[in-house]
């Protein structure tokens, strides 16, 4: 399984946004790291659960509303 996919949504999101990982780690309720949305940023593969949680970090600091099929492409 292909591990390192190419650059992903989230990034755009993130930019047309001007959100930063601090404003997504800052935002959180839950326990996420830089190091897993830079991750997630990348194209690294993450787990379901890791996604939920970078997704509703990024809800809370928008406040606008995606799932994660929108930040996400795998």
């Amino acid at each position: 399984m292909e591990r390192n996919l190419d650059e992903q949504p989230i990034a755009h999101i993130l930019a047309e946004n001007k959100l930063t990982s601090g404003d997504l780690v800052s935002a959180s309720t839950e326990n996420i790291t830089y190091k897993m949305i830079s991750r997630g940023c990348k194209g690294r593969r993450l787990t379901p659960h890791v996604q939920l949680k970078i997704c509703n970090a990024l809800n809370r600091a928008s406040g606008k509303t995606f799932t994660v099929k929108d930040l996400f492409n795998y």
